[in-house]
């Protein structure tokens, strides 16, 4: 019996979630089946985390039915889910860096004896568990803080599979892996499920869901639109109408205007490990995209602009002015704004609110003889939270109740109110989901528009080609090409990656 024809592993129908005042699920419904990836699509704010809190038992529904292997459930808690057979990898690993690998494998299940753990035990069977998933060579005693972020996330699928489980649940499994970290993350799900086990897989990138999966399922403000689509041939433009309810074709902005004098020069810049004799040179109204693999130094490079971080050789130029290295307040004084990619941990004050987030780097101009302006304070806030459309459009609250797009509108509305010259994005748009992108797109486009230089960096090549105006593509901590985005293509693109073919 083939999977399409396979009985449901799993079925949720009319799944209702309520919290005070939010309606997050209002009836929603998914099947899974046993040896399937099932991809699980839908806008930030769509209900799709509160869906597989609801699946892995952290949060009880309020309504609806759920059946495991045809038999009614309602898991009480993460430990009667993962009983069932249901593990949940969450995109912030829940993993804990002073353990080691076994540690963290068998945490909260720990193998013992008369009140002592069997460590001898514990390290057999995660070397078993890592050899299952083909990372053998890592070792169960290995302290989980010298892992890379992809062998973290082996470790994360390795404790998954200790419990002997038959449903995995990945959100967005390949957001900080580079190319060929998910390929073989890919190879390791297609074992997985060849074997038997379903796995539920949530992304913004279409591109893996048409790879990956098999069927999808679209959410959309809490209501299941669209049950089983075959994933690799529904049409793209079909899941992002269903998922946004309005078409997004056009999702890159049109190119207009000439850019203006030079911003930003870099010369000779130079970071020992990271990259080595990096030039290039940002105009006002140009964006410049660096494309490369994770690892290749696109990120050191805008940190050391911004500086961040100290090069060992090179300079830094504003308006034709170098900048003394390894100064942040120096940057920002010279018009320098940074929209890093840990936008929670390093570009925001997750407990303050949407208008202190905004007003952050421009207190200077609020302050007189020791005394806070906070009138004009709010005021500026609140012409920011208009000019950007940040949703909802209240500079009161907390900016970590935002969706992840309004979250990062708010790190650009910092920028504009601080009169940022030059903006560096890094993966501005990980972990938003397909229509706050185009918003984010046109966002960008926008500052550019207004003179604006910026400099960006994106895992994801159709992003840098649909919106940058020039591209410079970076492998192991060189560039190797510099073009018109309009002269280049992905495949030319991933080429030049791979092979790094010179200048």
């Amino acid at each position: 019996m083939t999977t399409s024809e396979s009985a449901p592993l799993l079925t949720m129908s009319g799944i209702v979630k309520e919290f005070p005042g939010v309606r997050a699920l209002d009836g929603v419904d998914l099947e899974v089946r046993a040896g399937e990836v099932h991809c699980l699509l839908g806008q930030n704010g769509a209900g799709k985390s509160t869906l597989i809190k609801v699946l892995a038992g952290a949060h009880p529904p309020d309504a609806g039915d759920m059946l495991w292997d045809g038999e009614p459930v309602r898991p009480a808690g993460p430990t009667a889910a993962m009983r069932l057979g249901i593990a949940t990898i969450y995109q912030e690993l829940d993993l804990v860096e002073g353990l080691t690998v076994a540690e963290n494998i068998f945490l909260g299940h720990e193998t013992a004896r008369l009140g002592f753990s069997r460590r001898g035990e514990m390290n057999k069977t995660a070397h078993q568990l890592l050899g299952r998933l083909g990372h053998g060579e890592i070792s169960p005693t290995l302290p989980l803080g010298r892992l890379p972020a992809a062998g973290r996330q082996i470790v994360s699928m390795a404790r998954a599979l200790s419990h002997d489980t038959r449903l995995i649940i990945m959100d967005e499994p390949s957001a900080a892996l580079a190319h060929d970290e998910v390929a073989n993350l890919f190879r390791i799900i297609r074992e997985l499920t060849a074997s038997g086990v379903a796995v539920v897989y949530i992304s913004h990138r279409l591109a893996e869901i048409r790879e990956i999966g098999d069927r999808v399922t679209v959410l959309k403000d809490g209501r299941t639109v669209a049950v089983g689509l075959p994933a690799r041939t529904t049409p793209t433009a079909e899941v992002v109408a269903l998922m946004t309810g309005r078409s997004t074709e056009h999702a890159f902005p049109e190119r207009t205007g000439m850019p203006g004098d030079e911003i930003l020069r870099v010369e000779g810049l130079a970071l020992p490990g990271r990259f080595t004799d990096v030039s290039f040179s940002v105009r006002a109204g140009e964006i410049v995209g660096l494309a490369g693999l994770v690892g290749s130094g696109r990120s050191e490079i805008l940190e050391t602009v911004y500086g961040a971080r100290r090069p060992s050789a090179g300079r830094v130029l504003i308006d034709g002015r170098p900048l003394r290295p390894g100064s942040t307040s120096v940057a920002v004084t010279a018009g320098i704004g940074l929209a890093p990619e840990e936008r929670k941990a390093q570009g925001l004050l997750m407990y303050e609110s949407v208008g202190r987030n905004i007003t952050a780097a421009s207190m200077r101009r609020y302050s007189r003889l020791g005394w806070l302006d906070r009138r004009r304070e709010a005021r500026d806030a609140a012409e920011m939270v208009r000019t950007l459309d940040i949703r909802p459009a209240d500079p009161d609250r907390p900016v970590r109740a935002l969706s992840g797009g309004n979250q990062q509108k708010t790190v650009f509305a910092r920028w504009l109110l601080k009169g940022c010259r030059l903006l560096l994005l890094d993966e501005p748009t990980r972990g938003v989901d397909v229509g706050a992108r185009a918003e984010l797109y046109a966002q960008v486009r926008a500052l550019a528009a207004q003179g604006v230089a910026v400099l960006l960096v994106s895992s994801e090549v159709p992003e840098v080609l649909g919106l940058a105006d020039r591209v410079l593509v970076i492998r192991e901590g060189k560039i190797v090409h510099k073009a018109a985005a309009t002269d280049l293509d992905e495949h030319r693109v991933l080429d030049l990656i791979m092979e790094g073919s010179s200048l």
